[in-house]
């Protein structure tokens, strides 16, 4: 496979612009409660707190607050799959899976429910010229990439390697975009492995001006980085990856892959 940082000059990579926005919670009510794959919910909200919600970057996360154990309280970050301001409508999508707060909420969540939710803090626009797209990720990151597929233009080329359960649990995303899927399909319970997503993309052309987003439970997501920077040779500044959840560890998050070695 082409190593395309290996001889060749890259341009100027893209900046991250970060904005930073008010934050308040907002009470919401559940308006629909739609079963979108076998390990998927898609939960619509809505409610005149979202009057002046902001959400202007693809991985955007909100906290979602849910009773917890001894009526205390749980927080989780999500990512806004869609969001229209013109109805007042924040959709959300939440994997379905045994355990956790979030996905025993959305499993009982039934039209009339409240739910709070905050922010988003901030936002991290990717700006400059970007001539393609890389995105991988598991299930988690599913409604990142496909807010990010959705929102691309005509001009843009984009790829996507995403790990799910089974065939059932792929998504199609309506796009103007020049738009290449890749799905890998492994079972929940090794989710934190990160082979079978690495050999993938051994197949996957990475051409010199791809920007590469990946978002993935944390050993998978420096897994991946390290082969694009160290296989592949992509230049870091043109690769930003998250921990999105770590295997055994309900809520933790690494948002920045540099930090991995804390994990231990």
């Amino acid at each position: 496979m082409q190593k395309p940082g290996h001889g060749q000059t890259w341009p100027e990579a893209p900046t991250i612009e970060r904005v930073r926005h008010s934050l308040r919670r907002r009470n919401l009510s559940v308006e629909a409660v739609e079963r979108l794959t076998p390990h998927m919910l898609r939960i619509t909200l809505s409610g005149a707190d979202m009057a002046d919600f902001t959400s202007v970057a693809p991985d955007d996360h909100i906290k979602i607050f849910f009773p917890g154990a001894n009526g205390g309280e749980v927080r989780r970050d999500y990512t806004p799959r869609k969001f229209n301001p013109e109805t007042g409508t924040l959709v959300l999508d939440f994997v379905d899976h045994q355990a956790g707060p979030a996905a025993t909420w959305a499993q009982n969540a039934k039209v009339g429910d409240r739910l709070e939710i905050g922010g988003p803090k901030g936002s991290r626009i990717i700006a400059g010229e970007v001539a393609h797209w890389l995105l991988v990720g598991d299930e988690t990151a599913l409604p990142a990439i496909g807010r990010w597929v959705e929102s691309l233009p005509a001009q843009a080329d984009v790829t996507t390697l995403v790990a799910v359960p089974g065939v059932e649990d792929q998504q199609e995303f309506a796009t103007a975009a020049a738009h290449d899927a890749y799905w890998v399909h492994r079972p929940t319970e090794l989710a934190d492995q990160a082979q079978a997503i690495v050999a993938a993309l051994g197949h996957v052309p990475i051409e010199v001006g791809t920007f590469v987003w990946v978002g993935a439970e944390a050993h998978v997501a420096s897994a991946v980085r390290h082969y694009l920077l160290e296989v592949r040779c992509v230049p870091v500044q043109w690769v930003r990856a998250s921990g999105y959840w770590i295997m055994g560890r309900p809520g933790a998050t690494v948002p920045d892959m540099e930090v991995m070695e804390a994990l231990g």
